[in-house]
Protein backbone atom coordinates (compact mmCIF):
# COMPACT_ATOMS: atom_id res chain seq x y z
CA UNK A 1 0.00 0.00 0.00
CA UNK A 2 1.58 3.53 -0.77
CA UNK A 3 1.67 5.86 1.79
CA UNK A 4 -1.34 8.99 1.37
CA UNK A 5 1.14 11.79 1.45
CA UNK A 6 2.95 10.04 -1.55
CA UNK A 7 -0.87 10.78 -3.69
CA UNK A 8 -1.39 13.57 -2.01
CA UNK A 9 2.11 15.42 -3.56
CA UNK A 10 1.47 13.87 -7.25
CA UNK A 11 -2.51 15.56 -7.20
CA UNK A 12 -1.29 19.20 -5.79
CA UNK A 13 -3.38 18.52 -2.70
CA UNK A 14 -0.46 18.62 -0.29
CA UNK A 15 0.96 22.05 -1.55
CA UNK A 16 -2.58 22.96 -1.19
CA UNK A 17 -2.96 22.78 2.57
CA UNK A 18 0.87 23.58 3.27
CA UNK A 19 -0.38 27.12 1.79
CA UNK A 20 -2.88 26.70 4.08
CA UNK A 21 -1.58 25.30 7.20
CA UNK A 22 1.11 28.64 6.89
CA UNK A 23 -1.61 30.91 6.95
CA UNK A 24 -3.15 29.70 10.10
CA UNK A 25 0.59 30.62 12.00
CA UNK A 26 -0.15 34.04 10.97
CA UNK A 27 -2.65 33.90 14.35
CA UNK A 28 -2.32 30.40 15.44
CA UNK A 29 -5.02 28.53 15.80
CA UNK A 30 -3.69 24.68 15.04
CA UNK A 31 -4.51 23.37 18.81
CA UNK A 32 -7.79 24.17 21.37
CA UNK A 33 -5.44 26.62 23.17
CA UNK A 34 -6.51 29.20 20.43
CA UNK A 35 -3.09 31.46 21.27
CA UNK A 36 -3.79 33.71 18.45
CA UNK A 37 -0.18 34.85 18.29
CA UNK A 38 2.13 35.08 14.93
CA UNK A 39 4.36 32.17 14.85
CA UNK A 40 5.24 32.92 11.16
CA UNK A 41 7.09 36.38 12.93
CA UNK A 42 8.55 34.30 15.55
CA UNK A 43 5.96 34.85 17.97
CA UNK A 44 5.45 32.47 20.87
CA UNK A 45 2.18 31.42 22.30
CA UNK A 46 1.48 28.33 25.01
CA UNK A 47 3.79 26.09 22.73
CA UNK A 48 6.92 28.38 23.32
CA UNK A 49 7.51 27.52 19.22
CA UNK A 50 7.83 29.88 16.63
CA UNK A 51 8.29 29.80 12.55
CA UNK A 52 10.26 26.46 12.88
CA UNK A 53 10.17 23.22 14.42
CA UNK A 54 12.77 22.25 17.26
CA UNK A 55 13.52 18.34 17.01
CA UNK A 56 14.97 16.97 20.31
CA UNK A 57 15.96 13.52 19.35
CA UNK A 58 14.97 11.07 16.44
CA UNK A 59 16.00 7.33 15.67
CA UNK A 60 14.83 3.56 14.77
CA UNK A 61 12.76 3.05 18.08
CA UNK A 62 12.00 -0.38 19.05
CA UNK A 63 9.62 0.26 22.74
CA UNK A 64 6.27 1.40 20.04
CA UNK A 65 3.92 -1.32 19.73
CA UNK A 66 4.53 -4.02 17.53
CA UNK A 67 2.35 -2.98 14.44
CA UNK A 68 4.89 -0.29 14.42
CA UNK A 69 8.46 -1.78 15.30
CA UNK A 70 8.66 -4.99 13.28
CA UNK A 71 12.00 -5.99 12.61
CA UNK A 72 13.97 -2.36 11.90
CA UNK A 73 12.21 0.14 14.83
CA UNK A 74 9.49 2.91 14.21
CA UNK A 75 11.31 6.29 12.91
CA UNK A 76 10.54 8.36 15.93
CA UNK A 77 11.57 11.99 15.41
CA UNK A 78 10.20 13.69 18.98
CA UNK A 79 9.42 17.23 18.61
CA UNK A 80 10.04 19.85 21.72
CA UNK A 81 7.38 21.69 23.33
CA UNK A 82 4.16 20.57 23.38
CA UNK A 83 0.51 22.05 23.62
CA UNK A 84 -0.85 19.75 26.47
CA UNK A 85 1.92 20.26 28.88
CA UNK A 86 1.07 16.93 31.70
CA UNK A 87 2.79 18.54 34.72
CA UNK A 88 4.09 14.69 35.00
CA UNK A 89 4.97 14.21 31.69
CA UNK A 90 7.72 11.16 31.58
CA UNK A 91 9.57 13.65 28.73
CA UNK A 92 9.25 16.58 31.11
CA UNK A 93 13.18 17.61 29.60
CA UNK A 94 11.55 17.72 26.12
CA UNK A 95 8.12 18.62 26.50
CA UNK A 96 8.39 21.18 29.47
CA UNK A 97 11.86 22.59 29.26
CA UNK A 98 12.91 22.64 25.74
CA UNK A 99 15.61 20.48 24.67
CA UNK A 100 15.63 20.28 20.99
CA UNK A 101 16.65 22.19 18.67
CA UNK A 102 15.51 24.66 15.36
CA UNK A 103 15.30 22.58 12.16
CA UNK A 104 14.47 23.61 9.14
CA UNK A 105 12.45 22.22 6.33
CA UNK A 106 14.75 20.75 4.43
CA UNK A 107 16.53 19.25 7.63
CA UNK A 108 13.25 17.98 8.82
CA UNK A 109 12.73 16.31 5.60
CA UNK A 110 16.57 15.08 5.57
CA UNK A 111 15.71 13.46 8.70
CA UNK A 112 12.67 11.67 7.59
CA UNK A 113 15.11 10.67 4.71
CA UNK A 114 17.84 9.09 6.75
CA UNK A 115 15.15 7.05 9.11
CA UNK A 116 13.88 5.28 5.84
CA UNK A 117 17.23 4.46 4.58
CA UNK A 118 18.12 3.06 8.25
CA UNK A 119 15.30 0.20 7.78
CA UNK A 120 12.40 2.02 9.94
CA UNK A 121 9.18 0.99 8.64
CA UNK A 122 7.43 4.01 9.40
CA UNK A 123 8.38 7.54 10.18
CA UNK A 124 6.84 8.03 13.91
CA UNK A 125 6.29 12.33 14.80
CA UNK A 126 5.88 12.55 18.33
CA UNK A 127 3.81 15.22 19.62
CA UNK A 128 3.54 16.88 16.25
CA UNK A 129 0.07 18.96 17.35
CA UNK A 130 1.76 22.35 17.52
CA UNK A 131 4.04 21.53 14.35
CA UNK A 132 1.71 20.29 11.86
CA UNK A 133 2.25 23.18 9.65
CA UNK A 134 6.20 22.80 9.77
CA UNK A 135 5.46 18.88 9.22
CA UNK A 136 3.70 19.23 5.74
CA UNK A 137 6.11 21.96 4.19
CA UNK A 138 9.21 18.91 4.88
CA UNK A 139 6.67 16.32 2.70
CA UNK A 140 7.51 17.36 -0.48
CA UNK A 141 11.29 17.76 0.09
CA UNK A 142 11.22 14.23 1.50
CA UNK A 143 8.87 12.69 -1.10
CA UNK A 144 11.11 14.29 -4.07
CA UNK A 145 14.09 12.39 -1.90
CA UNK A 146 12.22 8.93 -1.98
CA UNK A 147 10.26 8.72 0.99
CA UNK A 148 7.29 6.28 1.02
CA UNK A 149 6.89 4.89 4.32
CA UNK A 150 3.57 5.47 6.19
CA UNK A 151 3.32 8.43 8.31
CA UNK A 152 2.32 8.58 11.83
CA UNK A 153 0.41 10.94 13.77
CA UNK A 154 1.86 10.37 17.72
CA UNK A 155 -0.29 12.45 19.56
CA UNK A 156 -1.81 13.80 23.18
CA UNK A 157 -5.16 13.73 22.30
CA UNK A 158 -5.72 17.31 22.85
CA UNK A 159 -6.30 18.77 18.86
CA UNK A 160 -8.79 20.84 16.72
CA UNK A 161 -10.84 18.47 13.63
CA UNK A 162 -9.81 21.47 11.61
CA UNK A 163 -6.29 21.14 11.97
CA UNK A 164 -6.58 17.32 11.61
CA UNK A 165 -8.94 17.74 8.18
CA UNK A 166 -5.11 19.05 7.13
CA UNK A 167 -4.03 15.98 7.40
CA UNK A 168 -6.53 13.83 5.72
CA UNK A 169 -4.67 11.70 3.16
CA UNK A 170 -1.46 12.38 4.10
CA UNK A 171 -1.09 11.04 7.58
CA UNK A 172 -1.25 6.92 7.47
CA UNK A 173 -1.77 6.13 11.05
CA UNK A 174 -2.97 8.10 14.09
CA UNK A 175 -2.16 7.12 17.29
CA UNK A 176 -3.67 9.93 20.15
CA UNK A 177 -3.81 9.22 23.80
CA UNK A 178 -6.96 9.30 25.33
CA UNK A 179 -5.68 10.81 28.49
CA UNK A 180 -8.32 11.68 31.04
CA UNK A 181 -12.32 11.63 31.04
CA UNK A 182 -12.73 13.78 34.04
CA UNK A 183 -12.38 17.90 32.70
CA UNK A 184 -11.57 18.26 36.25
CA UNK A 185 -8.26 15.94 36.12
CA UNK A 186 -7.56 17.43 32.82
CA UNK A 187 -7.34 20.87 34.51
CA UNK A 188 -6.01 19.77 37.26
CA UNK A 189 -2.91 17.92 35.64
CA UNK A 190 -2.49 19.70 32.33
CA UNK A 191 -4.45 23.10 32.87
CA UNK A 192 -6.88 21.95 29.99
CA UNK A 193 -10.26 21.47 31.13
CA UNK A 194 -11.43 21.15 27.45
CA UNK A 195 -9.16 17.95 27.09
CA UNK A 196 -11.98 14.84 27.04
CA UNK A 197 -14.17 17.24 24.64
CA UNK A 198 -11.53 17.87 22.19
CA UNK A 199 -10.00 13.97 22.65
CA UNK A 200 -13.56 12.50 21.83
CA UNK A 201 -13.58 14.89 18.91
CA UNK A 202 -9.99 13.90 17.87
CA UNK A 203 -10.54 9.91 17.72
CA UNK A 204 -14.11 10.13 15.98
CA UNK A 205 -12.45 12.26 12.65
CA UNK A 206 -9.32 9.87 12.88
CA UNK A 207 -11.25 7.05 12.82
CA UNK A 208 -13.65 8.22 9.70
CA UNK A 209 -10.47 9.50 7.93
CA UNK A 210 -8.29 6.17 8.41
CA UNK A 211 -10.76 3.45 9.69
CA UNK A 212 -9.19 0.54 12.03
CA UNK A 213 -6.17 -0.17 11.95
CA UNK A 214 -4.90 -2.47 9.36
CA UNK A 215 -2.13 -5.04 8.81
CA UNK A 216 0.10 -6.06 5.80
CA UNK A 217 0.80 -9.69 5.68
CA UNK A 218 3.88 -9.40 7.89
CA UNK A 219 1.86 -7.35 10.61
CA UNK A 220 3.09 -4.14 10.75
CA UNK A 221 0.57 -1.05 10.33
CA UNK A 222 0.26 -0.01 7.57
CA UNK A 223 -3.15 2.73 7.97
CA UNK A 224 -5.91 3.20 10.50
CA UNK A 225 -6.06 4.20 14.14
CA UNK A 226 -4.33 3.00 17.28
CA UNK A 227 -5.03 4.55 20.64
CA UNK A 228 -2.92 4.70 23.94
CA UNK A 229 -4.52 4.84 27.03
CA UNK A 230 -2.18 5.30 30.58
CA UNK A 231 -3.44 4.22 33.61
CA UNK A 232 -3.55 6.21 36.16
CA UNK A 233 -2.97 5.98 40.24
CA UNK A 234 -6.51 6.30 42.27
CA UNK A 235 -8.57 5.70 38.48
CA UNK A 236 -8.11 9.40 37.81
CA UNK A 237 -7.52 8.80 33.67
CA UNK A 238 -11.18 7.54 34.03
CA UNK A 239 -10.32 4.39 32.06
CA UNK A 240 -13.99 2.72 32.17
CA UNK A 241 -15.58 5.72 30.34
CA UNK A 242 -12.65 6.01 28.10
CA UNK A 243 -13.27 2.43 27.00
CA UNK A 244 -16.89 2.53 26.93
CA UNK A 245 -16.97 5.87 24.31
CA UNK A 246 -14.46 3.95 22.35
CA UNK A 247 -16.42 0.99 21.63
CA UNK A 248 -19.12 2.64 21.21
CA UNK A 249 -18.80 5.91 19.59
CA UNK A 250 -15.41 4.66 17.44
CA UNK A 251 -15.58 1.59 16.75
CA UNK A 252 -15.36 -1.79 18.71
CA UNK A 253 -12.78 -3.01 17.01
CA UNK A 254 -10.08 -0.26 17.73
CA UNK A 255 -6.38 -1.05 18.58
CA UNK A 256 -6.49 -0.11 21.97
CA UNK A 257 -2.92 -0.21 24.27
CA UNK A 258 -3.93 0.34 27.92
CA UNK A 259 -0.51 1.23 29.49
CA UNK A 260 0.73 0.63 33.11
CA UNK A 261 4.18 2.14 32.73
CA UNK A 262 2.82 5.37 34.39
CA UNK A 263 5.66 6.50 37.23
CA UNK A 264 6.05 9.89 39.14
CA UNK A 265 8.23 12.51 36.46
CA UNK A 266 8.04 16.04 36.17
CA UNK A 267 6.23 17.84 39.33
CA UNK A 268 4.14 14.39 39.53
CA UNK A 269 5.39 14.33 43.60
CA UNK A 270 2.89 17.61 43.96
CA UNK A 271 -0.17 15.68 43.82
CA UNK A 272 -0.88 13.18 46.34
CA UNK A 273 -2.17 10.84 44.21
CA UNK A 274 0.16 11.17 41.48
CA UNK A 275 3.37 10.11 43.82
CA UNK A 276 3.29 6.36 43.54
CA UNK A 277 3.04 3.52 40.67
CA UNK A 278 -0.40 2.43 40.05
CA UNK A 279 -0.92 -1.30 41.27
CA UNK A 280 -0.99 -4.87 39.76
CA UNK A 281 -4.80 -4.63 40.21
CA UNK A 282 -5.61 -1.35 39.01
CA UNK A 283 -3.94 -2.54 35.73
CA UNK A 284 -6.22 -5.64 36.16
CA UNK A 285 -8.94 -3.26 36.46
CA UNK A 286 -8.23 -1.30 33.57
CA UNK A 287 -8.01 -4.32 31.29
CA UNK A 288 -11.11 -5.63 32.50
CA UNK A 289 -13.23 -2.09 31.55
CA UNK A 290 -12.32 -3.02 28.21
CA UNK A 291 -13.51 -6.32 27.82
CA UNK A 292 -16.71 -5.25 29.47
CA UNK A 293 -16.86 -2.30 27.08
CA UNK A 294 -17.08 -4.57 24.60
CA UNK A 295 -13.49 -4.23 22.62
CA UNK A 296 -12.32 -7.24 20.76
CA UNK A 297 -8.93 -6.09 19.85
CA UNK A 298 -6.09 -4.57 22.75
CA UNK A 299 -2.34 -4.19 22.93
CA UNK A 300 -1.51 -5.37 27.00
CA UNK A 301 2.21 -4.46 26.18
CA UNK A 302 2.95 -7.98 26.36
CA UNK A 303 4.81 -7.74 23.03
CA UNK A 304 2.15 -9.63 21.28
CA UNK A 305 -1.29 -8.76 19.86
CA UNK A 306 -4.05 -10.02 21.61
CA UNK A 307 -7.76 -10.50 20.04
CA UNK A 308 -10.36 -11.26 23.42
Amino acid sequence: MEASYVQAYRSKVLQHRIDKALRWLRKCSLCPRLCRVNRLADEKGVCRTGRYALVSSYGPHFGEEDPLVGRNGSGTIFFTHCNLLCLFCQNYDISHEGQGVSVSPEQLAGVMVELQQRGCHNINLVTPTHVVPQILEALPLAVEHGLRVPLVYNCGGYERVPTLRLLEGIVDIYMPDFKFWDPQAATDLCQAEDYPQRAREALREMHRQVGDLALDASGLAVRGLLVRHLVMPDGLAGTEEVCRFIAREVSSNTYLNIMNQYRPCGRAMEVPSLRRRITAEEHENALQAARNAGLTRLDRRTRRFIVW
